[in-house]
């Protein structure tokens, strides 16, 4: 409570997925004075706005949440836009909160990050070991870029800047648009639109991405939210910091779970002329529990079962 008290906090992407379970979550540790920026107010990608964010809101703290992001799809059809609208965001941010002399930034990066064949666990001692998959990299190494900017910051000014990569995130208020969700929203939308739709008979065909053998891990949002706050509090070192659960699963055993806690019982089929991504993602996440003893609490199919509800709650407005 008496870190956060008095504290003005400008949580940007605060009004997003994550976003918004961060600003609750700083609530809850007793922060009162939280600033979200609007894209309509200030453009960040554009540095004249990023000057007169800081004029406006004089923040003590930054936690940097916005970014151009998407599943698959969306990062195939976007390389451009995603790394030059993050790489922009991220680095203007920084280098203005440095002139204006505020207390911390908070980068939050991505798993993406990683090279496209890093050994599991994922280590941040790995995160140089070689190029990332190549449907994400534009994405990955524009948040990456993040990393090398604080710790270049942090020698040359002693500007206090952390980088955290979270892993996957799933959760209630999550993008169900088809055209550029992440997995789980996805298949969540499309087992519940397959058992709704309106011809009798055999539910039909649920088509995924790839082959089913890639490897994901998958963390809570609320327990991402948890954990960012934690580090915001507690962290004050230059290397990176996994933040996800250690534990992985195949995309095919996902679309089975999926299926189940949904009801849909049609055919799953794999369309093998789709992409895999990343081979496989698990995180090392040592060091998240041993610097700001973060642990995620979350139970993975009660975290599915909570997001399939508020989904069903919500499928109208989608």
């Amino acid at each position: 409570m008496s870190f956060w008290s008095g504290k003005r906090i400008a949580v940007t992407g605060g009004a997003g997925f994550l976003g918004s379970f961060v600003v609750e979550e700083l609530r809850r540790t007793g922060c009162s004075d939280i600033f979200v920026p609007r894209s309509r107010d200030y453009d960040l990608v554009d540095n004249d706005a990023v000057k007169r964010f800081y004029r406006d809101v004089r923040p003590e703290i930054v936690i940097h949440l916005a970014a151009k992001v998407g599943g698959i799809g969306a990062n195939r059809e976007n390389p451009a836009k995603f790394f030059y609208h993050n790489l922009m965001m991220g680095t203007q941010l920084m280098e203005q909160g440095r002139l204006f002399g505020i207390e911390k930034f908070v980068a939050v990066g991505t798993v993406c990050s990683y090279p496209k064949f890093t050994p599991v666990p994922f280590r941040e001692e790995d995160l140089w070991n070689g190029y990332p998959e190549e449907t994400n990299a534009p994405y990955g190494l524009a948040k990456k870029m993040l990393l090398v900017q604080s710790q270049a910051y942090r020698e040359q000014y002693g500007f206090n800047g952390i980088f955290l990569m979270p892993v996957n995130l799933y959760g209630p208020r999550d993008n169900f648009d088809l055209e550029s969700s992440h997995v789980i929203p996805a298949l969540i939308r499309k087992c519940i639109e397959a058992k709704a739709g309106p011809q009798p008979g055999p539910e039909p065909v649920l088509t995924c991405w790839g082959d089913g053998t890639p490897t994901r891990e998958f963390l809570y949002v609320e327990d991402c939210a948890d954990a960012i706050v934690l580090a915001a509090e507690r962290y004050n070192q230059p290397d990176p910091v996994n933040l996800g659960t250690g534990v992985e699963i195949t995309v095919k055993e996902l679309a089975h779970l999926i299926a189940e806690l949904t009801g849909f019982r049609g055919e799953i089929s794999w369309d093998k002329t789709k992409p895999n991504g990343q081979p496989r993602r698990c995180l090392d996440t040592r060091r998240a529990h041993e610097f700001f003893g973060f642990r995620a609490k979350t139970d993975f199919r009660e975290g599915l079962r909570t997001t399939i509800e508020w989904y069903r709650r919500n499928r109208q407005a989608f």
